[in-house]
């Protein structure tokens, strides 16, 4: 039987094929770029999600902390527009992991379930969007210069975007796959009562794949602001369900310790390439979340029948 990731992989391509077929501009590399330029923003989130699965967890705040820390960014751009943008990534990236932290904190000291943290900070910090901004938009002309330039830049003839997010998410992967922490923590979520007996820092492990997952959605915030130039309470609301679509249809499993960076990224290029299809083939927009919902439940339902027959969660080979 073919492996979950060719089989995905093959689905995406059969896709971009018959698309193609219909409008072939949809088979370009213009086009193929614009789509992995859609698809970056998400690919960074889904990178940090998968770190929090790994571990039995979940991080639904990501959305929230992305609108909260691309607000924050926002706000002290316009107050200090002379800020070099180094400074403002490091802010992003800084508050988003202390906001990850307060996750890993809840989870790892208080031992609190991992869903309901989340989602009473993905409440919190939607709140505190409100308050910080008062509940007015940071619209273009205020946006700070940098941040607006750094996601519309060419590197190379490539969007900066695209490279920004591949050497997020190859980052996060080579820590998973040689780093000691990162083999800790997939460790920790194939099972955590031998990895405390191991002598594994199962805490601090909890902490650092909150932390990574903040990080991620708050460079991501600064990223969102600067592409569509606008800072508001509701910005990317909902949108950490596509993160866990994408994490899930790429083979990651939510019961922990199973899947991969590289197998989450074939789910964003499949979301990226179903939503980059449908308005080709005039498909409606309301079809989108349909067609998600439905590769949720037909990924759960290979993933039971995977754990039935293998004994395990996703049809990919464990790392040594």
């Amino acid at each position: 039987m073919l492996k979950r990731d060719q089989l995905l992989l093959g689905a995406t391509v059969a896709i971009v094929l018959l698309v193609g077929w219909r409008a072939p501009i949809f088979l370009t590399f213009r086009n193929g770029l614009d789509i992995a330029n859609e698809s970056a923003l998400l690919a960074m989130l889904v990178a940090g999600q998968v770190v929090v699965l790994l571990t039995r967890g979940v991080d639904l705040s990501v959305a929230s902390n992305l609108a909260l820390t691309g607000m924050a960014c926002a706000l002290v751009g316009q107050a200090f527009p002379g800020m070099p943008i180094a400074l403002l990534m490091l802010l992003a990236l800084g508050l988003g992991a202390l906001l990850g932290v307060v996750n890993g904190l809840l989870v790892a000291h208080a031992g609190l379930p991992p869903i309901v943290v989340t989602l009473g900070t993905m409440a919190l910090y939607r709140g505190a969007v409100f308050v910080a901004s008062g509940g007015a938009w940071v619209s273009e002309q205020d946006v700070h210069a940098g941040i607006k330039a750094l996601p519309r830049a060419e590197w190379l003839g490539i969007p900066a975007l695209i490279l920004i997010a591949a050497l997020a998410v190859a980052a996060v992967a080579a820590w998973l796959r040689w780093g000691p922490a990162g083999r800790e923590v997939r460790a920790l979520g194939n099972n955590p009562d031998a990895a405390v007996v191991a002598g594994i820092p199962h805490r601090t492990r909890l902490l650092q794949a909150y932390a990574v997952s903040g990080a991620l959605a708050g460079l991501v915030g600064l990223l969102w602001v600067g592409r569509y130039a606008i800072a508001f309470t509701e910005l990317a609301a909902g949108y950490e369900l596509t993160v866990i679509a994408a994490c899930v249809i790429g083979g990651v499993s939510i019961a922990g310790g199973i899947g991969t960076v590289c197998g989450a990224m074939l789910g964003v290029l499949f979301i990226g390439v179903v939503n980059a299809a449908l308005p080709v083939i005039q498909v409606s927009p309301f079809w989108q979340q349909a067609i998600a919902g439905a590769v949720i439940l037909l990924s759960v339902a290979f993933n039971a029948n995977a754990r039935a027959s293998k004994g395990l969660p996703i049809l990919e080979q464990r790392s040594s």
